[in-house]
């Protein structure tokens, strides 16, 4: 049994959902040990904290910059050999340099910057540290999306004619309409959240989602965003026309103020020989569409499934695999490359697909503000 990666974790204490959900995938294949954290910018709140989880106080930091300096005073068999970033955007780069420059693996929340420029010099940065990089965009970790990957690139449903990718959730409603409440929320002010908010926050999923089943890059855009309000900076509403390689159209609809949505992500791939759908709320289920033949179903655990579908699956067919799952399946793919193992290169987002995430927010946002105009990415 190979030692357990050393992993230091920033951010995502106290009741933090996105916190709970790295911890359990980090635990899920007994790869990794937390063995230190700064879990919050109060060092008495991280302290708490960690004791409440039983993490070892004494590498439990003040804040990000006293991290590195403790830690790289070890010798490296007792370091951290990988952090991962669970803080608000706007310290999603910051602490991702300083991390590679130190030799680091990072395993950094979606979106990976809060700007196109930021991703690229981390990009350069990454390039020279030769470390493993992973972005958090949890639901390629899913096995029917998975399994959607390997059947798009075994040729099965020929030639891609058309794609409509959705994400759709309600959870700003309460807090839009009220002016006084809009500026409590980080994810609704550009100094913390970047350029973006609906796009930046969940249509960059379906972007990504897209790139990751089809193999295809998306080419250009042209966007059409929703404030609701003159005084709101942030988009909380989007719909996106894109042009992909060979041909390819289609859509990419996000939303915050969907009433009613909780967290509906959902993706169709449409090519000449047939269909594939998948919806997050769902996820154990993954459609076969066809002008000849029956709806086809494909689930999660059997032996019909793709080989990387199959790895992702730790369940007998019939029982649900859900969000930890998925999550726990990106950081096993991680332990992997840090391990020089071999590994699919589906099994976790990388680099380059942060840095695309940051091309399509800002395209987006240009095209919006230019009149909803056409925008070329890189």
């Amino acid at each position: 049994m190979p030692k357990k990666i050393r992993l230091g974790i920033l951010g995502g204490g106290g009741d933090s959902l996105i916190g709970v959900l790295h911890r359990v995938a980090a635990h899920m294949f007994d790869s990794y040990e937390i063995v230190g954290a700064v879990f919050s910018p109060e060092h008495e709140e991280s302290l708490d904290f960690a004791r409440a989880i039983d993490i070892p106080l004494n590498r439990v930091y003040k804040d990000f910059d006293t991290l590195i300096t403790e830690e790289m005073k070890l010798p490296e068999s007792e370091r951290m050999q990988v952090c991962s970033v669970q803080t608000p955007n706007f310290l999603h780069f910051p602490m991702a340099k300083k991390l590679l420059d130190n030799g680091f693996h990072v395993i950094c929340e979606k979106p990976m910057t809060t700007t196109y420029e930021e991703a690229r010099i981390l990009q350069e940065a990454h390039r020279k540290a030769g470390t493993v990089f992973a972005v958090t965009h949890t639901y390629t970790g899913y096995p029917m999306v998975r399994q959607m990957r390997e059947m798009i690139r075994a040729g099965e449903l020929g030639k891609i004619h058309k794609v409509d990718a959705r994400y759709y959730q309600g959870w700003i409603n309460p807090i839009i309409h009220d002016r006084s409440k809009r500026s409590t929320v980080w994810r609704l002010d550009p100094e913390k959240a970047g350029i973006s908010s609906c796009m930046g926050d969940i249509g960059v999923h379906a972007f990504n989602m897209i790139e990751f089943t089809t193999g295809l890059q998306i080419k250009s855009l042209l966007c059409d965003f929703n404030y609701l309000y003159d005084d709101n900076q942030m988009d909380v509403d989007g719909t996106v026309l894109i042009r992909m390689d060979n041909h390819v159209k289609g859509v990419i609809r996000a939303s915050q103020v969907a009433t009613g949505e909780e967290n509906g992500l959902a993706i169709c791939i449409y090519g000449e020989k047939g269909g594939l759908r998948w919806e997050q709320e769902r996820p154990n289920f993954l459609y076969r569409l066809s002008d000849t033949q029956s709806l086809q179903v494909y689930r999660p655990g059997h032996q019909y499934n793709s080989e990387l579908a199959l790895d992702g699956t730790k369940l007998p067919p019939g029982h649900p695999e859900g969000i930890f799952d998925a999550m726990g399946n990106i950081y096993r793919g991680v332990a992997r490359a840090i391990r020089g193992e071999a590994y699919n290169s589906g099994e976790f987002p990388t680099m380059t697909d942060g840095v695309r995430g940051l091309n399509f927010i800002e395209a987006t946002v240009a095209s919006h503000k230019g009149g909803n105009v056409w925008v070329d990415l890189d």
